[in-house]
C-alpha cells in the first residue's frame, strides 16, 4: 500500500510504481468510483470505435427501412454510395 497527498483543487499524485503497472501517463482519464470502503481510482477503458464499411452502411439502410417508400428511399441512397442495392444481402420490409 502506497499513500498520496491530495493538491489544490482536489489533485491526487498517483505513486510512479502504479502508474506504470496499470498503464497511467500524463493525460490518461481514470474513473473515481465510490465505494462503502474509500474511493477506487481505476484506469479507464477505452474500447474502439466500430468503423463501418460502405456495404456495412447500405445494409443497415436497407434491412431498417420500414415500408416500400423507405425502402425505396433507402435503396437511392445505396445508390449514391456506388452500390447496387440488390447485391448488399439485407431483409426488405413486408410487401417490398
Amino acid at each position: 500500500m502506497e499513500t498520496s497527498k491530495v493538491g489544490k483543487r482536489g489533485a491526487v499524485v498517483v505513486p510512479a510504481r502504479l502508474r506504470r503497472k496499470f498503464g497511467i501517463e500524463e493525460g490518461s482519464i481514470v474513473i473515481a468510483e465510490e465505494r462503502e470502503e474509500g474511493i477506487l481510482i481505476r484506469p479507464a477503458v477505452a474500447l474502439p470505435l466500430e468503423v463501418y464499411t460502405p456495404e456495412r452502411r447500405a445494409e443497415f439502410l436497407l434491412s431498417n427501412a420500414v415500408d416500400a417508400r423507405d425502402y425505396a428511399r433507402a435503396a437511392r441512397a445505396v445508390r449514391k454510395m456506388g452500390l447496387k442495392p440488390e447485391r448488399i444481402p439485407h431483409v426488405k420490409p413486408a410487401g417490398v
